[in-house]
Order: C-alpha cells, then sequence, then structure tokens
C-alpha cells in the first residue's frame, strides 16, 4: 500500500514539474505595439498679403495740376505745352497770343523781376485786348515805363490762385489797388475781363488769359 501510494505521489511531483518547466519555456507572446499616432503636416498658412489699393480719382499726384479751361486754349495750346516749366516773364514770351504783353514787360524792365517772383498769379491781356485800346492811347502808355509798369503790377497777385481761390474774392495787386472776382467755377470774370483761357501752369506763376486790360481805378 506505502508502495502505491509513493509511486502516485511521485507521478503527481513529475507533472506538476512538467507542466511548470513548460510554462517557463513558453514565451508570453509579445504584444505588439501600437502604431504611434501620426498626425498629418499641417501646411503652413499663407502669408496675408493685403490688397493693392487703388489712389482714389480724388487723389493727385504731386505736381500734377488741372488742365486749362476756356474757351481760348485751344488756339494756344501748342504755347502752352512747353511752358510749365518756364518762370513766368519767360513763359509770357512764349505765347504768341500774349506777345504785346511780353513786349510790355521788357518795357517795363518787369521781365527778371516776373522770373525770380515766388508764386504768383497774373491776368495775362491777350493781343485782342490791347487791340482793344485806341492807339493814341497805347503808343502813350507804351513809352512811358513807370506808367507801364504800375499798369502791369496791377494785373499781379500773390500767391498761385487755383480757381476756386478766386470765386468772389478781392485781390490785392502788386500795384497797390485790388481786383474783384465775380462768379465761380470757370466762369469768372476779373473787374468784368473774362477769361479766356485760365489755370495755366509756369514754373513759378498760375496765368488766366484774359480778354480786357485792367487799369487801375
Amino acid at each position: 500500500m506505502k508502495r502505491v501510494l509513493l509511486a502516485a505521489a511521485l507521478a503527481l511531483t513529475a507533472s506538476t514539474a512538467g507542466t511548470a518547466h513548460a510554462s517557463v519555456l513558453t514565451p508570453t507572446p509579445e504584444t505588439s505595439p501600437s502604431p504611434e499616432a501620426t498626425m498629418p503636416e499641417t501646411s503652413p498658412a499663407p502669408e496675408d498679403t493685403a490688397p493693392e489699393v487703388s489712389p482714389s480719382p480724388d487723389e493727385t499726384t504731386p505736381g500734377a495740376t488741372a488742365s486749362p479751361f476756356g474757351p481760348g486754349c485751344a488756339a494756344m495750346e501748342s504755347n502752352l505745352a512747353g511752358i510749365a516749366d518756364k518762370p513766368a516773364g519767360t513763359a509770357l514770351s512764349e505765347v504768341s497770343e500774349l506777345s504785346t504783353l511780353s513786349d510790355a514787360v521788357k518795357k517795363a524792365g518787369l521781365e527778371e523781376k516776373l522770373n525770380s517772383a515766388k508764386d504768383i498769379t497774373i491776368f495775362a491781356p491777350e493781343n485782342k485786348a490791347f487791340d482793344a485800346i485806341p492807339k493814341e492811347t497805347r503808343d502813350k502808355l507804351m513809352a512811358d515805363k513807370d506808367q507801364l509798369a504800375k499798369a502791369i503790377n496791377y494785373h499781379v497777385v500773390e500767391g498761385k490762385k487755383a480757381p476756386a481761390d478766386l470765386a468772389g474774392a478781392t485781390l490785392k495787386t502788386m500795384q497797390g489797388a485790388e481786383l474783384t472776382v465775380k462768379g465761380s467755377g470757370e466762369d469768372l470774370t476779373i473787374n468784368g475781363a473774362k477769361i479766356v483761357c485760365g489755370d495755366v501752369h509756369t514754373s513759378n506763376a498760375v496765368v488766366y488769359v484774359v480778354d480786357k486790360v485792367l487799369m487801375p481805378q
């Protein structure tokens, strides 16, 4: 009986040892690592670019000026194109419709004064305006340097005057007396003289060609 129990005990021990040995030898299956979560590459945001803003129609290029206006501008167009960079005294001599005024300026000794003046406005009588003065009176005026200088200075005011500056204005001339402007916009008269071609620019002046010679009151 003891032998039977001993044999059974040995058999059980051997069975347990074999199971344990098998357990040790059999590797535990490795757990596959979970795939790394990969974030999709984010494309860089496009740079914010401000749209180019076109200048508004009201904005003007520095140095730019409005076109001359008036019924006589077309006849003077070829002359006016070349005087924008000329000083006033020289510019007058290059406009054929102002040749009598230019001659008067030279006789009065005022060409250099007009050339060197800083920012002036000239109300320039066209040739027809001088022709409207009786010849005897005109010849007498042209022969008197002092009176001629006063007459010419009566046509000049300080500052470059745009049409908007002239509307309804009373202007003090370089001669000392005043000019009265009536009307507005492009419909202006200066002491009753109508504008033949206005807002003409030289390098140092704005010229308004008028249809009458302005005489001091």
